[in-house]
């Protein structure tokens, strides 16, 4: 499917057809990251299922790689009705919903299945729930996979190799503490600038799921690859509340199916690339790592102090439940 882009000072609205009393609704969509990334794919499958199912009544203007601005800005676009939908990590969800931070704790779930199950049932649902009182709506919760270590300072295999390490991680209180724990220098930096601050050394390195590293081409700013698997990281589908309040029922139900079919085509990216990223990125020629069962232990080890803060921030019963969620 060709996708439209244009500058946002262009994009309206509402565009009137040629025929009377009609009126065809332009949906913008942002995001962070290219058009072939698994963004780029949601985003795809979500128009295709509108356009196949609402007659016509929207088009859809794509605004990937931070065309927009940065996640926090587009989310503030949402939220006063400029613009109409974004998909966007969980990095800075919990300055607009505190609850959804409780999804970034490092080794919270076991494996994507585990993950998704949460997400798709009633745990994730209710907070989804909860962007309706921050003027946005969320649609579906999508994925991003498991997160992992890049650098160019040395391999890491223990805490150790850690300290001192200037990251990059969302802007999200969740990840700043769990690198703390490590003695990591942790930098928290909106998406567009994290390129060129590798590039010119401002930081070490980033961290972020293998559907990110490869799409954005990592390996060519950075040596190491670390595959920590630290932390479970989900996207989301939003649209603006102003936006929704104004589509009838039949619309909204256009609009959930294909959030739900574009959670489909963002999952099974993600799948595809926990399986071939690795080689694609040692092929580009990062060196790669994965940590044992008893590395991972160690750095849990590591970020015990952390967990204290989040049992106050969110309830250890909270926590332990989608630990054990089955």
């Amino acid at each position: 499917m060709a996708f439209s882009f244009r500058a946002p000072a262009f994009a309206g609205a509402l565009i009137a057809l040629g025929t009377p009393g009609f009126a065809q609704t332009d949906v913008k969509i942002g995001y962070a990251l290219a058009p072939d990334s698994h963004y780029g794919v949601a985003a795809e499958r979500f128009e295709e299922v509108v356009t196949e199912n609402a007659d016509g009544q929207f088009t859809f203007t794509h605004f990937p790689s931070s065309g927009l601005g940065g996640e926090r800005e587009v989310i503030e676009g949402l939220q006063i009705g400029t613009v109409e939908m974004t998909i966007v990590s969980s990095g800075t969800l919990a300055n607009f919903v505190p609850e959804t931070g409780v999804f970034d704790i490092p080794f919270l779930f076991r494996d994507l299945d585990h993950a998704r199950a949460v997400l798709d049932g009633e745990i994730g649902q209710e907070i989804l729930a909860r962007f309706d009182d921050v003027d946005l709506h969320g649609l579906a919760w999508g994925e991003q996979g498991f997160r992992h270590i890049t650098n160019n300072r040395n391999p890491i295999e223990t805490p150790a190799d850690v300290e001192g390490l200037k990251i990059r991680t969302m802007e999200n209180p969740v990840h700043l503490a769990a690198f703390d724990a490590m003695g990591a220098a942790p930098t928290p930096m909106a998406w567009p600038e994290v390129i060129s601050s590798l590039q010119q050394g401002v930081i070490d390195g980033q961290e972020n799921p293998l559907s990110v590293i490869v799409s954005v081409s990592l390996d060519e700013v950075q040596d190491y690859l670390t595959l920590s698997g630290h932390v479970y990281s989900p996207a989301i589908l939003l649209v603006s509340k102003p936006f929704w309040d104004g589509l009838d029922d039949s619309q909204k139900q256009v609009f959930e199916t294909a959030a739900e079919e574009a959670v489909i085509a963002m999952r099974a990216y993600v799948d595809e690339v926990e399986t071939s990223g690795v080689e694609t990125l040692r092929e580009r020629g990062m060196q790669i790592n994965e940590l044992s069962a008893e590395e991972k232990a160690n750095f849990q080890e590591a970020i015990a102090d952390a967990y204290d803060g989040y049992y106050d921030t969110y309830g250890q019963d909270f926590v332990e439940s989608i630990v054990t969620y089955q």
